[in-house]
């Protein structure tokens, strides 16, 4: 039987039973065996990464956006597939997310402003929401000139726990892991975006991508309950020149 080797980057922050489920449903859409890897140490490749889908290790993966533009940078390594749409009404039933700035919810912070010099903890440097958001809101300062700290979580939830715990004092949340996963002890100070939702790919070329585009499409029609408990509504088709 034809192997479908796909690969999250995305869990523990989102929970890895919406990868399983996925994985499960392209199997026996596709007719292939389905092969769920996950990642958990970067969002998803950038320079200096194991670059997967090249190589033709991986077909199907679930990453961060700045991974698909620097896949795509330099080769067509990628091609987009449908995108899940959250089930935050912020989205408007578009496949957007965002960053929220969570602090203690007693901490007498009240403005971004307020956090020069404080300990901000981050998922990992490949990260949308958890870095480069936060980049483009202190530009043109660096990291360390505008934050006293900067603590390497491994992941949104960590992130969370370091801030609950009071050993960081702040950190931008993907809100979709957030959502699921948000302490009553956190309030959002700020929520940047709407970016648009880490892509789903497939590897350039791949001769099932039409099927697999097609499961996708179709995945709430079978599971909409089971997607709809780990926030998400659909799949929907995408645009890359979102994430240019």
């Amino acid at each position: 039987m034809q192997r479908l080797r796909i690969i999250t980057y995305l869990s523990p922050s989102i929970p890895a039973e919406l990868y399983e489920l996925i994985a499960g449903d392209l199997g026996e859409q596709c007719g292939v065996a389905a092969e769920l890897v996950f990642e958990r140490s970067i969002s998803g490749p950038l320079d200096g990464d194991d670059d997967l889908f090249t190589r033709g290790a991986a077909d199907v993966g679930f990453l961060c956006a700045p991974s698909f533009r620097w896949l795509n940078a330099t080769r067509r390594a990628v091609e987009l597939l449908p995108l899940p749409v959250p089930s935050d009404p912020r989205t408007e039933g578009r496949p957007v997310y965002f960053a929220d700035v969570v602090v203690r919810a007693d901490s007498p912070v009240r403005t971004f402003a307020e956090l020069a010099g404080a300990r901000w903890s981050f998922n990992d440097r490949n990260s949308k929401s958890g870095w480069f958001s936060m980049l483009e809101r202190i530009a043109p300062r660096a990291p360390a000139e505008f934050f006293g700290e900067l603590i390497a979580s491994g992941s949104h939830l960590r992130s969370l726990e370091l801030v609950a715990s009071g050993v960081a004092d702040a950190a931008a949340i993907d809100s979709n892991a957030l959502r699921a996963n948000a302490p009553e002890s956190l309030r959002v100070l700020e929520s940047w975006g709407p970016f648009p939702i880490q892509p789903a790919v497939i590897r350039a070329g791949h001769p099932a991508r039409e099927r697999v585009a097609g499961a996708l499409m179709t995945i709430h029609e079978r599971h909409g309950a089971a997607l709809a408990k780990h926030g998400v509504s659909r799949f929907v088709a995408g645009d890359e020149r979102v994430y240019a």
